[in-house]
Order: C-alpha cells, then structure tokens, then sequence
C-alpha cells in the first residue's frame, strides 16, 4: 500500500472536512435549519458540475436525478419565503467544500486503505477544529461534560462511522451518485421524526421525500 497517496489524501479529507464543518456551524447561527439543510445539500448539484469542469462527462439521467432531489430538498426544507443572508452565504460555502470532500474521496478511496485514509482524516480534522476552539472562543469543560453524549455520538458515530462509510463505499461509486445517495440524510430525519417522535408529516414534506426517493431510484436504473 503506497504511503504518499495515504497519506495526502488523508490531510486532504480532513482539511476539507474541517472547512465545511466550520462553515456549516457558523452558518446556521444566522439562518434557519430548514434553510441550512436545503442550501447544504445543494452539493449534489455543485458534484457533477465540478465533475464537467475537470472533463468529466456526466449522463443525462443523472442530470434529471439531481434535479428531482433538489426540487424534493427544496419542498422538504423551505417552508418560508426564500432570501439570501450571510448566514446563506456561509451555508453556499459549505455546499462547495463538501462537493470538494466527495470528490477527494473519490480520487483516493481507489488507491489507498480507506479505513486508514479515514484515521488520518479525522486526526487532521480534529487537531485543526480543537486549535480553532482555542482561538476563536472561550472553551468551557463544564459545559462539554454536559453535553458528553451528543458529544460523543457526533464524533463517533455521526462523524467516525459515516464518513468512514463514506470512504470505503465511495471506492466504487459514481461521486455524483454517491452525492444523491448521501442527501437522503433529510429524508431519513424527516422519517426518523415521524417514526420515533411522532411528528407528523404534511403533504408537502412526503411530496418532498419522494421526490429525492425517485431521483435516487433513476439514477441507478
């Protein structure tokens, strides 16, 4: 197993990690979740553009996907009017570097060890986030042994286990499906919140759900 491309990948991911999860959390203080999850996934439309940039042909069907997932996105996030903030802004950003992060997986998962690629990733990730803390804002330990098990499921299971997953699935799959596939994550909150909360879905809100679904399904047809 070649060390180099590891290892370059590694800080790779976990610089790009970094970014987008910065700009994610400073985004949404000045926007509303519904807003920063829709701007968010819009990643699975900056994905294949990236890709046509760098020559890489993407197929109409895939095209017609990312469309149906968006405009579901759009009915399952937004449920005021649409204007732009700098809490948008900072969410847009967030859309481009996490469009960055799918599309490094995608250059390196190939090449190298992913559950390795992954460590380095999360090293990476951690020591640039836990220096930023100690930069930009007081860090309070009582409030974080508080907060330890959301804490703790972020950083393990949200964090290590899905982007771990992440890496090794995206080893043979399309980036720009491995995009669409990854915007289910509303979905599944969405259902989560019916099933385990009890909290009602509206017509626009299934609307939505099964406008991903099927932008989903067509694109592995």
């Amino acid at each position: 197993m070649p060390k180099r491309p590891l290892l370059i990948g590694g800080v790779c991911c976990g610089c790009v990690l970094f970014l987008a999860s910065s700009l994610q959390q400073y985004g949404i203080q000045y926007t509303t979740v519904g807003k920063a999850g829709f701007i968010t996934a819009l990643y699975i439309i900056i994905v294949p553009f990236l890709r046509v940039f760098t020559g890489q042909r993407i197929r109409r069907k895939l095209w017609i996907s990312v469309a149906l997932a968006v405009v579901g996105m759009y009915f399952l996030c937004i449920t005021e009017g649409f204007s732009i903030s700098a809490g948008d802004f900072l969410e847009l950003l967030c859309a481009v570097a996490f469009a960055c992060h799918i599309l490094v997986i995608d250059h390196f998962s190939p090449q190298v060890d992913g559950v390795r690629m992954s460590c380095i990733q999360f090293f990476v990730c951690a020591a640039l986030a836990g220096v930023s803390m100690l930069l930009v804002e007081p860090v309070s330990f009582s409030a974080m042994t508080r907060a330890w098990l959301p804490i703790v499921y972020a950083g393990v299971l949200s964090s290590g286990a899905g982007y771990t997953l992440q890496i090794l699935a995206q080893k043979d799959t399309d980036p720009v499906v491995a995009s669409l596939l990854m915007s289910m994550e509303s979905v599944f909150a969405m259902l989560a919140g019916w099933v385990l909360l009890g909290q009602a879905l509206s017509p626009r809100e299934m609307l939505g759900c099964g406008l991903v679904f099927a932008g989903i399904i067509l694109a592995q047809l």
